[in-house]
């Protein structure tokens, strides 16, 4: 980094609708609007940002093209607040697959770079294929790391961006834990669960070495529970935040909070970060968390090939017909 200067950035916290694009592109550009207006420098949002997540199978009918309406939207936001603006969505590419795609615009509405989130997480399988990226974008004497969600859990993510980074944007959809019978053992998981998304960030940028623009999803939602009968019925964790080099909170956007905006002055920052341990987990997941994992991936990676085959040719996203999954990226441990 050529010169260090403190940055006004802002994380959005978004309460999506599930697949309805127009509807949530138009929140995104209110809420990203509302941070512009405040003075931000910077403005991330989520992950699925155009979509929300759950397991349901039109989410893939709504990825829109890398160059699509939710590009379009970004590079408008850029350009009107003279700001770097960010977000993932799920992107449809010229040969039929979906992928977890963040993109970083800047304040000319340019393109800087683009990170495809590396493994799908449980359900997130049946949507989109994982990528192997470094995550690593250049812009006005930064260098930018990309995060999303679960890459914040794992070690090789602080392998790709440790010391290499002075600052990280990414965000998450971190799902709640169902209040199954019985209560109040899944009440105990789920706090857990909130708690590990909650320090998320803050436990990956100690590690790192470089503060963290974390944009979140709130909300309720339902969807089928994936190889059963049974339906979900849970929420988005939320905490947007910002966090600096050391972990230390300088904005949150609780849950609770619904949309809005997590928004602080920041300090770009290269620091050596702390030693991860010698697992592939930065942290423990919860029993529930390893289970689904375990189940989840491999069924949403049939479910994929399916969903993706049977997207429609001539949707808004202007995909073709898939041929054939690649299971290498699309995350096999």
């Amino acid at each position: 980094m050529s010169e260090r200067r403190t940055l006004r950035v802002a994380a959005v916290q978004l309460d999506a609708e599930l697949g309805n694009v127009d509807a949530n592109l138009e929140r995104c550009e209110r809420l990203a609007d509302e941070a512009g207006r405040a003075g931000a420098e910077w403005i991330v949002l989520p992950e699925f940002f155009t979509t929300g997540v759950a397991y349901r199978p039109e989410l893939v009918d709504a990825a829109l093209a890398p160059d699509g309406e939710a590009t379009e939207m970004m590079a408008s936001l850029a350009t009107r607040h003279g700001a770097h603006v960010g977000g993932s969505f799920l992107a449809r590419e010229p040969d039929g697959h979906v992928r977890n795609a963040f993109l970083l615009l800047s304040p000319d509405g340019e393109i800087l770079g683009r990170h495809d989130k590396d493994i799908p997480t449980m359900w997130e399988n049946a949507l989109y294929i994982g990528g192997d990226d470094p995550g690593r974008i250049e812009t006005d004497g930064l260098t930018v790391g990309v995060a999303l969600c679960w890459e914040l859990m794992r070690t090789q993510t602080v392998e790709r961006l440790r010391g290499a980074v002075d600052l990280v944007a990414g965000g998450s959809g971190w799902w709640s834990i169902p209040a199954w019978p019985p209560r109040r053992l899944s009440a105990w998981h789920e706090r857990r669960n909130a708690e590990r998304a909650t320090r998320a960030p803050q436990r990956f940028a100690m590690h790192i070495g470089a503060p963290v623009i974390h944009a979140a999803h709130a909300g309720s939602f339902s969807c089928p529970w994936p190889g059963t009968s049974a339906t979900y019925r849970g929420h988005y964790e939320g905490g947007a935040q910002v966090v600096d080099h050391n972990g230390r909170v300088l904005a949150f956007r609780d849950r609770a909070d619904g949309e809005g905006v997590a928004a602080a002055e920041l300090e770009p920052r290269r620091g050596p970060g702390l030693d991860s341990p010698r697992r592939f987990w930065l942290q423990k997941r919860g029993s529930i968390a390893a289970l689904a994992w375990a189940h989840q991936n491999p069924h949403g990676r049939r479910r994929y090939r399916r969903n993706v085959s049977a997207a429609p040719s001539g949707d808004r996203s202007g995909g073709q017909q898939l041929v054939g999954a690649d299971d290498r990226r699309a995350g096999v441990l």
